[in-house]
């Protein structure tokens, strides 16, 4: 597990294993989530990345009656 410092612009760099791994780029948006004390960093992927992720899941569903009045 690697460890950065805050800069005093309350900056911190994504240690290069990390950007290495999740193929990171400069630019890139990422989503901050706060959780227990913790900061989450989840990466925001444009919707053209996700095309064809979903391939092959089971979409099929049994509706409720009331739903078809």
């Amino acid at each position: 597990m690697d460890t950065v410092t805050v800069s005093p612009k309350y900056h911190a760099a994504a240690p290069k294993s990390a950007r290495k791994e999740l193929r990171l780029r400069p630019g890139q948006k990422v989503k901050v989530v706060l959780s227990d004390g913790r900061i989450e960093y989840v990466l925001v992927r444009p919707l053209r990345e996700l095309r064809g992720s979903l391939r092959g899941m089971d979409t099929s569903f049994e509706r409720e009656q009331e739903d078809r009045v």
